[in-house]
């Protein structure tokens, strides 16, 4: 037999005094042993009849009040009474806060936004679409969940060495298998030509009666590569010069081989999560140079360096339809495989020694960029002069083919109050000018006069465009940005100067200005518009922090 609780032992936790408890009332149904004829009959029940009565009894005890309460004593009444008062003081002087924040915004909207900009004191010629763009240079500061975003960058890393060592793998089972088997001295044998006759003599046989040898060929091919051989190579990523998105956003990954001064380009595709595959984007092959002072002659590992241009004959290779409307292709090298490199000038013994006009093209260059008629303004209004170039330019080229004259280029700079001196502008109009026509691709022309931001940005900048166009069709809609634009941790928010919808608005404003469409923006309005802001952001993690806190990559 269970004895009975008896609750007459228990005190009060607090002890207040002897007499606060007061013991419940007889009428409280207190759990008593069972007889022998009721046990038997709980025997008798079945499961589910015994837990829907014991579910009764716990409702029947929790509806069960007890009996003659014990009154509240005098200290937890003064307990009371105080937290209620603390309660409403706080709720008081929250409701005062909220209202103070709501009159100064709507008094001054924009004034402390204004005001900031005022600290540097080179206020005085900016439009209010510069104050806005230079809104953004303050987004600075190291995003919110630093070790997150450590950790994210950590496993990209892994995750590209991986894409780049399934490519070299690729690479070298396709290069080794097909000496061999594509070889065209196989088809111009005279024993083949003669097996290849057919039994009634009416020609040239069927593929399928013909003697087709594989694995056990002993023909000696010319191209004879081995596996060592094909390992004294320079690994290097690339990227498309192109105003389209999608093509500016290909994954290539190229390779210079020093045993016969050849390279080929290989493009990397992820199919879903899992798939992927290396597919030749530039067969392998020996290549001249088809644009500049090397024009006509062959690659060699002089040309191969960060920010170098590869250029190609766009109907020599199986190219995208997208790609060829470009006669030239131009592959912009943005990284190299340093330790390979090293290798290679080693055994080889090469000295890298630039010619004398490269270093004459590069003061002319440097000349004109170091003008202060133009890194005054620049400084000051990046933005809008890069990014309202190239919709100028985009405009005046009816045809789309990305050359202008030199007549639109100086119109362009008079509209935009640049001067450069007639004598500099000649010189950098016979270097970058091709001999067959007298026009300049506008891009060229701007990279030139400007300058670019580093590769390193670069690359940063095209993560945050392929997040915002996932779909890969060139173009993001002005919705999608406005979904994906964070301003949560930008400093004028955090310091209660601004809210996010006055930062993001700012910022979207400045963007839809540069745009020819102010529903969507292309990939080379979006590079534009952090071009001109790069010009002001002297740290590179600056510039890579304001595109980790608005992107969010």
């Amino acid at each position: 037999r269970v004895p009975c609780l008896d609750l007459g032992r228990l005190r009060d936790s607090d002890e207040e005094d002897g007499d606060s408890y007061i013991p419940y009332s007889r009428s409280y149904p207190h759990t008593c042993p069972l007889d022998s004829s009721a046990g038997w009959r709980t025997s008798l029940q079945t499961p589910y009849a015994q837990h829907h009565q014991a579910q009764q009894n716990s409702v029947l005890e929790q509806k069960t009040i007890p009996e003659n309460l014990p009154s509240p004593t005098d200290r937890y009444k003064m307990k009371y009474l105080q937290y209620e008062a603390d309660m409403k003081e706080e709720y008081k002087k929250y409701s005062q806060r909220i209202e103070e924040k709501k009159e100064e915004h709507l008094q001054c909207p924009a004034a402390s936004i204004k005001d900031t900009q005022l600290e540097d004191g080179h206020h005085d010629d900016l439009t209010a679409l510069d104050e806005k763009a230079l809104l953004q240079q303050h987004y600075t500061s190291k995003p919110y969940n630093m070790q997150h975003s450590v950790r994210k960058s950590a496993a990209e890393d892994v995750a590209a060495e991986r894409r780049k060592q399934a490519v070299v793998e690729q690479v070298m089972v396709d290069q080794l298998s097909r000496a061999v088997i594509s070889d065209p001295e196989q088809s111009t044998r005279a024993d083949v030509n003669k097996e290849a006759q057919g039994l009634l003599g009416l020609g040239t046989a069927p593929m399928r009666f013909r003697r087709r040898t594989l694995h056990e060929t002993k023909i000696r091919t010319k191209s004879g590569l081995t596996e060592n051989m094909l390992s004294n190579k320079l690994r290097f990523d690339s990227r498309i010069i192109s105003r389209n998105g999608h093509d500016a956003c290909r994954e290539l990954i190229g390779f210079f081989f020093a045993c016969d001064r050849s390279l080929t380009v290989y493009e990397f595709r992820q199919f879903g999560k899992n798939r992927t595959n290396a597919l030749p984007f530039i067969q392998k092959g020996v290549y001249q140079h088809q644009r500049g002072q090397k024009k006509g002659k062959a690659y060699d590992l002089s040309d191969f360096y960060i920010g170098a241009n590869l250029t190609f004959q766009s109907v020599d290779h199986s190219l995208p339809e997208s790609v060829k409307q470009n006669p030239i292709l131009t592959l912009r090298v943005i990284s190299i495989d340093e330790a390979a490199m090293d290798f290679l000038k080693a055994s080889m013994e090469f000295k890298q020694e630039p010619s004398k006009q490269v270093v004459d093209d590069c003061k002319v260059f440097r000349k004109i960029q170091g003008l202060c008629i133009l890194r005054e303004p620049l400084s000051k209004r990046g933005v809008r002069v890069i990014t309202g170039l190239g919709k100028y330019f985009r405009h005046v080229d009816k045809n789309r083919s990305g050359f202008l004259s030199q007549a639109d280029f100086k119109e362009a700079l008079k509209i935009f109050h640049l001067e450069i001196p007639e004598g500099d502008f000649e010189s950098l109009w016979l270097i970058l000018g091709d001999s067959k026509s007298d026009k300049v691709d506008y891009g060229e022309f701007t990279r030139a006069v400007f300058g670019e931001m580093k590769e390193y940005r670069k690359a940063f900048v095209r993560k945050a465009y392929m997040k915002l166009d996932f779909n890969k069709t060139g173009s993001v809609p002005m919705v999608d940005i406005r979904k994906c634009y964070c301003a949560k941790k930008h400093p004028l928010v955090l310091a209660g100067k601004a809210t996010e919808e006055e930062i993001k608005s700012s910022f979207l404003e400045t963007l839809g200005e540069s745009c020819s469409n102010p529903n969507e923006v292309s990939y080379s309005e979006f590079e534009d518009y952090y071009e001109g802001l790069s010009i002001g952001i002297m740290d590179d993690d600056d510039f890579v922090n304001i595109l980790r806190n608005s992107w969010g990559i």
